[in-house]
């Protein structure tokens, strides 16, 4: 029971790896509080799991529902899971696309940070961003997902620099390709009648030679959330398969 007694918000948790870190969270002691932009959303772990509809992009929605949160309780743990995918390079994408993706996976960022940071302070606890290997290295037509994921990494930085003082721990973690709904959802789209030839192509991009399951992702959240990543902060983690480094 590594979050034993803690409270958890996961935004974007109810599906995908946002889904995966919810359940092993809640798996694991915690009281987990789901942002999600649907409210429609079911789970079997009852009395370890509430979920409240907002949209993470506004500031009001934000702190009104962690507002509402923290002050039935205190909030030890605050994962900023939510973001949404774009799909080209930069004549490709046009600025609505630009706005839209800046919204969610940026200005919902610093809007939950800034919603749960005294509650963050008072209890010394941990903020765990999720980045993605696209803050590190470039890869084809995902110009503005790359833009805003480089702003998730550099965020992870200052909250870390700013609040080591007050005890209260920034990390996140840069998956490489996960096999989630979303790339089912892909592939079905976009290569109807090929769907297993792209997803094994998809899957070989990545050195090991496969994707990661949610659930993995889910127990580096789990170990940087708990007492035992106690001396761990400031710091991103590649979960890609050895995708940075190896993928020469």
């Amino acid at each position: 029971m590594e979050l034993k007694n803690k409270t958890a918000i996961v935004t974007g948790g109810a599906s995908g790896i946002g889904l995966a870190i919810t359940k092993v969270f809640a798996e694991n002691g915690a009281k987990v509080h789901i942002l999600e932009i649907k409210d429609d959303v079911k789970f079997d772990l009852e009395g370890k799991i509430e979920i409240y509809q907002c949209d993470v992009s506004d500031q009001k929605q934000v702190q009104e529902v962690i507002g509402k949160i923290t002050r039935s309780g205190q909030l030890d743990i605050l994962v900023n899971n939510a973001g949404i995918a774009h799909v080209g390079n930069i004549e490709k994408t046009s600025e609505d696309d630009l706005d839209r993706l800046y919204r969610v996976n940026v200005k919902g960022v610093y809007n939950c940070i800034k919603a749960s940071i005294g509650a963050l302070k008072k209890s010394r606890g941990v903020i765990l961003n999720m980045a993605s290997i696209v803050s590190h290295v470039g890869i084809p037509d995902r110009f503005a997902y790359s833009m805003t994921k480089g702003a998730v990494l550099t965020m992870t930085y200052s909250v870390a620099k700013d609040y080591i003082g007050d005890g209260v721990r920034c990390n996140s973690i840069s998956p490489a390709r996960v096999h989630t709904p979303f790339v089912d959802g892909f592939l079905a789209q976009n290569y109807p009648d090929r769907e297993q030839e792209m997803f094994e192509k998809l899957s070989k991009t990545q050195p090991i030679g496969r994707m990661a399951k949610p659930e993995e992702v889910a127990n580096l959240a789990l170990y940087l959330c708990s007492k035992k990543a106690g001396f761990i902060t400031g710091t991103d983690f590649p979960i890609d398969g050895g995708f940075i480094h190896l993928n020469n």
